[in-house]
């Protein structure tokens, strides 16, 4: 009985470090910046496409995403950050960094 509860055990660890990996692929590269450095790679875009959320209870703070040749740039700022006029801007609810 032993061996069959292992052998489950087993493929249960195997099969979360399939999902783990596959979360890894997913999320792919995402570069944390300050949000000069930000605001500086959204200078290099023609019209970049930013997603916006807010987060936390009681100091609140503005998240930014972005990608920029082939990587996901994210920085946060407790005072939101004057975007480019040509930035397309998505409010979002979240957004979740791994």
């Amino acid at each position: 009985m032993t061996g069959a509860i292992g052998a489950t055990a087993g493929a249960g660890g195997a099969a979360a470090q399939a999902a783990i990996a596959q979360a890894i692929k997913a999320s792919g590269v995402i570069v944390r910046v300050e949000p000069d450095a930000f605001l500086s790679i959204l200078d290099r875009s023609d019209a970049p496409l930013v997603v916006t959320a807010q987060t936390g209870w009681f100091s609140k703070k503005d998240q930014y995403l972005t990608s920029y040749k082939g990587l996901a740039f994210f920085t946060k700022s407790a005072i939101p950050l004057t975007l480019p006029p040509s930035a397309e801007v998505v409010a979002a609810k979240t957004i979740w960094i791994p």
